[in-house]
């Protein structure tokens, strides 16, 4: 593989409160996935980090979640189909329409959070999220977790599926991301996490919570914004390997 596109979450800062260090990532990614208003971001907020995605040539997409600001979308919320889709077409639509103001376009939708997790592996609100999208704009392609069940069932859709690894995340045995909740979910070094960009990009493997390695195969990588060490892994990457970081295609 000689070039990978990396994206992260961004924009989710709001009112007085400042999340993420997005400045400092901007200029070593290729795409961006933008809060909406519902686990972080508010649009001013939003807005900034399209002049910011559109200053450094970075692709856009939409990063819906449940309406969980005060637990920054990270717990799964029952909420009736009919409902859950509006919401998500509302902060995809503002999105889109927040781009298209200043001559930018989004691409993609990528769920944020619980939202992305609980898609992953149920088809039921898998649909919901899809027929979402469909209804904003059929031709926006879906991000999402690499080798699960919504990754088919979105192309069966129709959708062009972007494969979506993490460069900062530990995975189970069974492809699933660790919850955030078990120490260790996170990769806390450097080191940690140019080691496993390795293994996916060169041996297309990743090497589970468990110490064995599994099938992975992708066309994203992802780092958090809100990763105290994302700058300085970019960074590395960049002076320790051969892979150029470039945008994937639409």
């Amino acid at each position: 593989m000689n070039s990978i596109d990396i994206n992260c979450d961004l924009g989710e800062s709001y009112g007085q409160f400042k999340k993420g260090n997005d400045d400092a990532v901007f200029p070593y990614i290729s795409s961006c996935n933008i809060a909406c208003g519902f686990h972080g971001g508010d649009p001013y907020h939003m807005e900034k980090t399209i002049e910011s995605a559109i200053k450094h040539k970075v692709q856009i997409g939409a990063h819906p979640s449940y309406p969980d600001l005060a637990g920054f979308g990270r717990r799964k919320i029952d909420i009736p189909a009919e409902e859950l889709k509006s919401q998500i077409k509302y902060q995809i639509a503002a999105l889109k329409g927040m781009a298209e103001s200043k001559g930018a376009k989004m691409n993609y939708v990528k769920a944020h959070g619980a939202l992305y997790n609980e898609i992953a592996h149920n088809s039921k609100e898998a649909e919901v999220f899809l027929q979402a999208v469909k209804e904003i704009d059929p031709r926006l392609a879906i991000m999402g977790l690499a080798g699960s069940p919504f990754q088919e069932q979105a192309q069966k859709a129709g959708f062009k599926f972007i494969r979506e690894g993490f460069l900062d995340r530990r995975y189970l045995k069974n492809g699933k991301l660790m919850s955030r909740k078990e120490k260790g979910s996170v990769l806390e070094s450097v080191d940690e996490s140019l080691m496993q960009l390795k293994l996916i990009t060169e041996e297309h493997v990743v090497k589970t919570s468990s110490g064995r390695n599994i099938p992975l195969e992708i066309d994203s990588l992802c780092i958090h914004g809100d990763n105290p060490l994302a700058e300085e892994i970019l960074k590395t990457i960049i002076s320790n390997s051969n892979i150029e970081i470039k945008a994937f295609s639409i």
